[in-house]
C-alpha cells in the first residue's frame, strides 16, 4: 500500500468495473465474497444494478480504485444493459463452468462489448472452479475464447473465495500498466498483454493469453 510522500506510487486511479454475464452464475456472490469476504449462498437475482466500491493495493505500492457495477444477467434487462458498461474501464464477464449455456452467453456478452464498447478491457471469469466434479465447460474452451480475442481468463469460486481477489487484482494491475498511455479513456482496446489495440474490425486479431 503505498505512503504518503512515498515518491514511487502514482496517484490512486478509479476505474468503472462491470459485471456482466447469465443470470444465476453467481456474479453478486462474487463481489460480495470480494467485499466482504462473505458467501452467500441464498443470494437473489439482482434487479437493475448493484454498485460496490473497493480498493486494489498493488505490489508495487500503486492503488486502484474500482467503481464495480453488477448487472442483471436476465433477458428483460439486457436492453438497459449498455447503459452499464458504457464508459467501463474493464468488464468482468461471467459463466458457470457447470453450466454450458452460461458460457454460450458469455460469447454473447464478448461479441456485445467488442461491438459496442472497443476500449473496454475483459476478463472472462468461470466460477464455481469448486464443482470440479461437475464440470461442463473445459479450461480448454475457454482457453481457446480467451485466445481468440485478446482477454484475460481466470476460474474462481465465489463460494471458497479461490481467486477472487486474484481476477480483480490481475484486471486492476493490467489497468494500472496502461494508464500512463492513456489508453484505457480512449483510442483503442488494452488487451491482455497491456498493449495497446486499434478498434476491432472484421478481422479480430489474435492474442495469446496469460492465463
Amino acid at each position: 500500500m503505498a505512503q504518503p510522500g512515498g515518491g514511487g506510487a502514482a496517484p490512486a486511479r478509479k476505474y468503472k468495473v462491470v459485471l456482466l454475464g447469465e443470470s444465476g452464475v453467481g456474479k453478486s456472490s462474487l463481489v460480495v465474497r470480494l467485499v466482504k469476504n462473505e458467501y452467500l449462498p441464498s443470494q437473489h437475482s439482482t434487479v437493475g444494478a448493484s454498485f460496490f466500491r473497493y480498493a486494489a493495493h498493488l505490489e508495487d505500492g500503486n492503488t486502484v480504485n474500482f467503481d464495480i457495477w453488477d448487472t442483471a444477467g436476465q433477458e428483460r434487462y439486457k436492453s438497459l444493459a449498455s447503459m452499464y458498461y458504457r464508459g467501463a474501464a474493464a468488464a468482468l464477464v461471467v459463466y458457470d463452468i457447470t453450466a454450458p449455456e452460461s458460457f454460450e452467453r458469455a460469447r454473447y456478452w464478448i461479441r456485445e462489448l467488442m461491438g459496442n464498447s472497443p476500449d473496454t478491457l475483459i476478463a472472462l471469469v468461470g466460477n464455481k472452479c469448486d464443482c470440479e466434479g461437475d464440470r461442463a465447460v473445459s479450461k480448454e474452451q475457454a482457453r481457446s475464447l480467451a485466445n481468440e480475442s485478446g482477454l484475460i481468463h481466470l476460474e474462481a469460486s465465489a463460494k471458497d473465495g479461490t481467486r477472487v481477489t486474484v481476477v480483480f487484482h490481475e484486471v486492476a494491475k493490467k489497468l494500472a500498466a496502461t494508464r500512463a498511455a492513456s489508453t484505457v479513456a480512449s483510442g483503442g482496446v488494452v488487451n491482455a498483454q497491456g498493449q495497446r489495440q486499434a478498434p476491432r474490425d472484421k478481422e479480430t486479431k489474435k492474442k495469446d493469453c496469460p492465463c
